[in-house]
């Protein structure tokens, strides 16, 4: 049984806390919340990072995606079925989501566990372990980006290739605007990571390489950090692709044999033991959230 209603104001507020753990490039949570009536609204807020670090908004699009999946993941943990209307407003392109509710009697076990994973889900850029990871492991991760529309590619022949085209891809960050757009940042991202150590190494790719598309990689990002956590797998997205295209393109036809478009790539494997990190810092979702109408014509608690 469902009941057609709006989720309480606190719920929501708890179910948004636990969505903006998503990652963001150079963790910069480019998104928007607008809290109506009956429906919840993502959009994308591109003051939230330098053009010159993202020129497209690809990488924030993405962002948005990732945030857009652990909203589901955290209503779903709290009884709220959603559905979620992407790009629904053509003449607001940074509109990137609308999402109404409707409430189920029982919980998801698999919800709730994805929801514990959102929020012990880090960045692991240090060395992992050697053991290898399962296929049956790696079978469940490419299935939970097929679900959100997404493909996820082990580059196991052209891994070297890959690796020399994230070195590229990140030498190319070495240039005087972008060193200047990211010590400007409040929370730049760390050091590069790892890239010569056993991790497995994959490509996240779409059909489609437009805003829709850059969404659904989100999206699918998310679905695999998040299962791959529940695994006990360490994770860490890489971005530089996304801002080469020249590089991007090179991906493309090795990796990918030309199938698809390379938004980002993966680095999946067993956590070492210095692994064990702290999450980092998230601005407070007051920042990101704003009510339309107020709190007290809302609703009320329920």
């Amino acid at each position: 049984m469902t009941r057609v209603a709006p989720p309480s104001y606190d719920t929501v507020c708890s179910a948004l806390s636990l969505a903006c753990r998503a990652p963001s490039v150079h963790n910069c949570q480019p998104w928007r919340w607008l809290l109506a009536e009956r429906s919840l609204q993502l959009f994308l807020d591109r003051s939230r990072l330098p053009e010159v670090l993202d020129p497209a908004g690809r990488a924030q699009v993405i962002s948005c995606g990732a945030v857009l999946h652990h909203a589901r993941i955290a209503f779903g943990a709290l009884g709220w079925r959603t559905m979620v209307h992407r790009l629904p407003n053509a003449a607001q392109p940074d509109h990137l989501a609308s999402i109404q509710f409707s409430q189920h009697d029982r919980l998801a076990p698999a919800m709730v566990a994805l929801a514990g994973a959102a929020g012990q889900r880090h960045a692991a850029r240090g060395p992992y372990r050697a053991e290898p990871v399962p296929p049956e492991l790696l079978m469940g991760l490419r299935a939970a980006a097929e679900t959100e529309h997404g493909a996820l590619v082990r580059a196991a022949e052209h891994r070297g290739v890959l690796v020399e085209s994230l070195q590229r891809a990140g030498w190319l960050r070495e240039s005087a605007a972008y060193q200047k757009a990211v010590a400007d940042l409040d929370d730049p991202e760390p050091a590069s990571p790892v890239l010569t150590d056993e991790a497995v190494f994959a490509v996240l790719a779409t059909r489609g390489d437009w805003v829709d598309s850059w969404l659904a990689a989100g999206e699918a990002l998310s679905a695999v950090l998040l299962a791959a956590v529940r695994d006990g797998l360490a994770t860490c997205p890489l971005n530089q692709l996304g801002e080469v295209a020249e590089i991007r393109e090179r991906v493309q036809e090795t990796v990918l044999g030309g199938a698809g478009y390379a938004q980002l790539v993966l680095r999946l494997g067993w956590p070492g033991p210095e692994e064990a990190l702290p999450t980092t810092s998230r601005r407070p979702l007051a920042e990101s959230l704003e009510l339309l109408p107020p709190r007290n014509e809302y609703n009320s608690p329920q």
